[in-house]
């Protein structure tokens, strides 16, 4: 049977995703001997497994939302936590009682992720073949497939922090991961058989991920020319990632490992690899997207190729929709300083409703919607290091190095800057590096993420109102005056958290898996996550 290019995953057709049923012999498909028979169009396979990773398609109606690593994904990530604040109701993701197996974000979500998934095995496979048959060398095809086990990694991670519980829910992560695909669904049997696989363990899925960055990182490219140093996977890019993963898997040691091979051995922190550092302001890599110091990897958007108005991070995050605006949860916080850099740089004020609120910066584009969606930044690789070195070592001149390295650049006073005698105990420099995450990453979807990891960490964990791990309680928009507003005040009016929290054990803190799987695999469907049917 011919092998084609547009595939299902599921009931989604992966390389067009749009809704219509598999068509083997449709007259637009194009055969691998076609799609990889020049080196070129080998490299144009690569290149379309990264715009599969900008944006995926809406169920239903195909407009692009920014799944999964999108405008879209970046605001779940914020919405699922505390410090953002919903303006209009477009993605109350997580508090909406009435969120479903069917409600359109989850749907989106899991289905533009397999989409990729799926996309980026079947160039893989391609890759290897052309390299076979003389088309590339093995090296180029060394290089593309890293590029894609990379990718494939961050998306199963995704999937992970978004549809399954934290590693740690059970002492040997033996609980629902999620489905693990990395062969092609490329013909009717083989998605005959996609219908019936069912989810891998956490454990299991976590193992795939650390399989592919490793193989990333040894057969990717140290840097690339221009923006493609960003905006293409690169060794450096492999590591931070692994960083990340190992700080979910909660194995510190390994965090330190990986850190190491990025990150000086003293101030002011560089890496060897990639050359990367902290930009100068905090605002230095969302001014220039595609040539800083900082961003390891983006995903990139430009005026022609982006995410839409439904997906771009500028339409969300300002006053271009006026979607989604700061909480005075975070502004108000007494731990944000009044003249830390970030409030001047990263933050705008602009009415809205009658209420003068705060807006993300971060995201300038506006109408013309390039902002680069950032995935993992070298200050997130400096705050990994932070927190992984203070929770083996205590309070340790690196540790508090680590953390002033990111901090510091924005709170320029000498006198409100730490010391290792700011600290009296390792529980005080944990606090100072998760509130330094809170506004480092504000409006970037890292909020959730951290919520998440942190579930079953008996110190550090966010905690509901009812003093269980969870989402905490969340402002709401009709509740709201411009008097709420008290930048670094520590005071927060009651009478605004009007959208309650809830705790770990609520079905709402994870996501279901979509009904458009489980109707079609009975296998998924009796692995649904709890409380969801």
């Amino acid at each position: 049977m011919k092998k084609i290019v547009y595939i299902l995953f599921g009931l989604a057709i992966l390389f067009s995703c749009t809704d219509q049923a598999i068509n083997i012999g449709q007259k637009d498909a194009i055969t691998y001997g076609v799609a990889f028979s020049t080196s070129d169009r080998c490299e144009l396979a690569i290149v379309g497994c990264y715009d599969a990773a900008q944006s995926g398609y809406y169920p239903g109606n195909n407009q692009r939302r920014g799944y999964p690593f999108g405008a879209a994904s970046v605001e779940q990530g914020d919405m699922k936590g505390e410090n953002m604040l919903n303006v209009q109701q477009f993605f109350a993701v997580t508090y909406n009682g009435d969120y479903n197996t069917s409600s359109p974000n989850g749907q989106a979500h899991w289905e533009c992720t397999y989409q990729m998934i799926n996309k980026i095995n079947i160039v893989i496979e391609g890759l290897r073949t052309a390299a076979e048959n003389g088309v590339i060398s093995q090296e180029k095809a060394a290089d593309g497939e890293a590029e894609l086990r990379f990718l494939r990694a961050l998306g199963f991670h995704e999937l992970l922090v978004y549809f399954a519980m934290p590693y740690a829910s059970t002492p040997d992560a033996s609980h629902y991961g999620v489905p693990i695909s990395i062969v092609p669904i490329n013909t009717i049997e083989k998605v005959q058989e996609a219908m019936q696989a069912g989810r891998a363990t956490c454990a299991e899925t976590y193992a795939q991920i650390l399989e592919d960055l490793n193989y990333a990182e040894q057969n990717l490219a140290t840097t690339r020319s221009g923006g493609l140093k960003i905006s293409r996977a690169t060794k450096g890019a492999a590591i931070a990632l692994k960083a990340r993963v190992y700080q979910h898997m909660g194995r510190w040691n390994d965090v330190i490992t990986e850190s190491n091979k990025i990150v000086s051995t003293s101030a002011p922190f560089t890496s060897s690899i990639g050359g990367y550092a902290l930009t100068a302001t905090p605002e230095g890599p969302f001014a220039n997207n595609s040539s800083n110091s900082e961003s390891i990897f983006s995903i990139e958007n430009s005026a022609l190729d982006n995410a839409t108005n439904n997906g771009s991070l500028s339409q969300f995050y300002s006053t271009v929709r006026s979607l989604v605006c700061v909480s005075p949860i975070i502004i108000n916080a007494d731990f944000w300083l009044a003249d830390d850099l970030r409030r001047s740089q990263l933050l705008k004020r602009a009415t809205y409703g009658g209420i003068d609120a705060f807006w993300s910066h971060k995201y300038r584009a506006g109408t013309v919607m390039n902002d680069w969606t950032p995935v993992i930044r070298y200050a997130e690789v400096l705050l990994n290091y932070a927190e992984a070195e203070a929770r083996q070592n205590g309070v340790t001149t690196k540790a508090v190095s680590l953390l002033n390295e990111v901090r510091n650049r924005a709170v320029t006073n000498p006198e409100d800057q730490f010391t290792v005698n700011s600290f009296a105990n390792v529980d005080e420099l944990m606090k100072a590096i998760l509130q330094e995450r809170e506004i480092e990453f504000l409006a970037e979807g890292r909020r959730w993420p951290d919520i998440h990891r942190l579930t079953y960490d008996s110190k550090y964990a966010v905690k509901s109102k009812d003093g269980k791990a969870g989402v905490p309680d969340k402002a709401a928009w009709g509740s709201m005056k411009t008097e709420s507003y008290n930048p670094a005040s520590g005071v927060i009016d009651p009478n605004i958290l009007k959208t309650p929290g809830f705790n770990y054990e609520d079905r709402r803190y994870i996501f279901p898996i979509p009904l458009s799987e489980i109707t079609s695999n009975p296998t998924l469907a009796a692995q649904q996550n709890a409380g969801w049917s």
